[in-house]
């Protein structure tokens, strides 16, 4: 994938909006046809810019809990096992990694036994509860500069740029000398694993 122009950020903000609007009607919107987004969707899909299409559940009106939001001190744990852990969680809705490593998730907890759940689920790293009131979940991308970015140097990919799949994961580089060190670099590691 080469980069995102103006039309694919509108495809973006309209899948963002409603996953399930009609290629056909989001094609009147960008003034393309209907096949021609699904190209664009697809080769979005194709770069990773799109991971999955989903959809927002308010539980609320399920009765599914208690919502609240947990911070977890990570220091004595290990991160991405805990991180793992309180993914697969059922009630757990949003899990978010900070810059200082500190954990925090969303979950809509049973309305009895909220801390021996917590503590099952968290064994001994050291949590704070809060109880939420209103919540509200807007996926947008308006306001927002798009641009990938490199795997190799955190340079913007621009049209120049290229899109390698390795493993099943796909990178984006700003040019082949980029792509080439960081294959390079990838191959080494896997092969002293």
């Amino acid at each position: 994938m080469q980069g995102l122009d103006e039309i694919d950020l509108e495809i973006l903000a309209a899948l963002a909006a409603d996953a399930r609007r009609p290629y056909s009607d989001i094609g009147d919107q960008v003034g393309l046809s209907g096949p021609a987004v699904s190209d664009r969707v697809t080769r979005l899909k194709a770069a990773g810019v799109i991971n999955r299409f989903t959809i927002d559940v308010d539980r609320s009106q399920l009765r599914a809990g208690i919502p609240v939001f947990v911070r977890v001190d990570t220091a004595d744990t290990d991160l991405e096992t805990l991180r793992e852990t309180v993914a697969a969680a059922e009630p757990v809705e949003h899990v978010f990694v900070s810059a200082d490593g500190t954990l925090l998730f969303y979950a809509r907890a049973a309305g009895v036994d909220v801390r021996p759940w917590l503590e099952d689920l968290l064994g001994d790293a050291e949590y704070s509860v809060t109880l939420i009131d209103d919540y509200e979940w807007t996926p947008s991308i308006d306001g927002t500069e798009f641009a990938l970015t490199c795997a190799e140097c955190g340079n913007t990919v621009d049209s120049e740029g290229e899109t390698t799949r390795i493993d099943g994961a796909v990178y984006h580089f700003c040019c082949p000398s980029c792509a080439s060190r960081f294959q390079e670099r990838y191959t080494r590691h896997a092969e002293q694993a």
